[in-house]
């Protein structure tokens, strides 16, 4: 699977125009390929060559540096014929327009495939229900801004072209999204809220798992605040700052408060035979890219993950 095609005879899907805000001697290739969502140099050089990028109405090379006010003008290529297949599998769309669409995505779908799982993701789904969807990330993620675990539950934005899928990864990009999880976690957290600020990267030996460490890692900033305490568990209101891959899973348990149900940070005791970790993206708000006014979106927490709090709530009540 290719990320788009560039030979041959092309159809232009979208047409991206950046303006350069404070940049100093960055190569074009470079500045392209963190701003289209961190799509490939090789990618960006490619469109460079078959003159689908323009500096200041100017062909330019992939080396050239671009300067503060500069106006970029890209061509994005219209993907290759999708290998990923639509599936009518139902899923619950809370809002769409022409740019944007939520949808809140339950335990147990992942959100696209990958090796090994070509069918049975949201992305299979998002192809059957919705007419379009950006191509940035390719065939296998189209409309893919964000992600969130398999076992994770809850509220995803979809972009639906390309200039949406720009805006919104510039939102994430300065920590300009609400992202709001509710989790249980393991132990009793004696203080009301909090903040743990420790980079995460690629686990040193387990190079599936993540974990803070201070190698290869990128800063990641995680607030939380306590709704609600059992007897030997935690409801937590959880914001994140950053979003690294597992923060939560990953911060939490390295506080040694792991998040219930977690199959690979948390205990291997599976109390309430549960199919993964109680975490669920409860919220999510961000500036439309087209209009600028600001959308928040809120959620019910999934039936498995209210069922574990009744039966918690009931042992409390019985001990009082």
């Amino acid at each position: 699977m290719k990320q788009l095609e560039v030979s041959g005879k092309m159809e232009i899907k979208d047409v991206v125009e950046i303006i350069v805000q404070q940049q100093n001697n960055v190569r074009l290739d470079t500045f392209l390929a963190q701003e289209l969502n961190k799509v490939s140099r090789s990618f960006i050089q490619k469109l460079i060559k078959k003159n689908l990028v323009e500096v200041n109405d100017k062909k330019v090379k992939p080396k050239y540096k671009v300067c503060e006010g500069d106006k970029i003008v890209v061509k994005l290529p219209a993907p290759k014929k999708l290998e990923v297949k639509p599936e009518d599998i139902p899923i619950n769309i809370v809002y769409e327009d022409n740019d944007v669409a939520v949808v809140n995505k339950p335990q147990g779908m992942v959100v696209h495939p990958a090796p090994g799982n070509y069918s049975g993701t949201l992305v299979n789904a998002l192809l059957y229900y919705l007419e379009n969807l950006s191509s940035i990330n390719g065939v296998i993620r189209p409309g893919i801004v964000h992600r969130i675990d398999k076992d994770t539950s809850g509220l995803l934005m979809i972009a639906k072209n390309d200039n949406a899928h720009i805006k919104l990864s510039e939102q994430l990009k300065e920590h300009n999204i609400t992202r709001i999880y509710y989790t249980l976690v393991k132990g009793n957290i004696t203080e009301d809220k909090g903040t743990i600020n420790a980079p995460i990267g690629r686990h040193p030996v387990e190079r599936k798992r993540m974990a803070v460490t201070d190698k290869n890692s990128k800063d990641a900033i995680t607030h939380f605040q306590v709704l609600e305490r059992f007897i030997d568990y935690t409801l937590l209101k959880v914001k994140l700052e950053t979003g690294r891959t597992h923060q939560i899973r990953v911060h939490m348990s390295y506080i040694n408060h792991p998040v219930v149900g977690d199959p690979v940070y948390g205990s291997k005791n599976n109390k309430f035979n549960l199919n993964g970790q109680l975490l669920h993206a409860k919220v999510i708000g961000f500036k439309h890219p087209r209009t600028g006014e600001y959308m928040e979106f809120d959620s019910e927490l999934p039936e498995h993950f209210v069922k574990v709090l009744n039966v918690l709530r009931n042992q409390k009540k019985s001990r009082q």
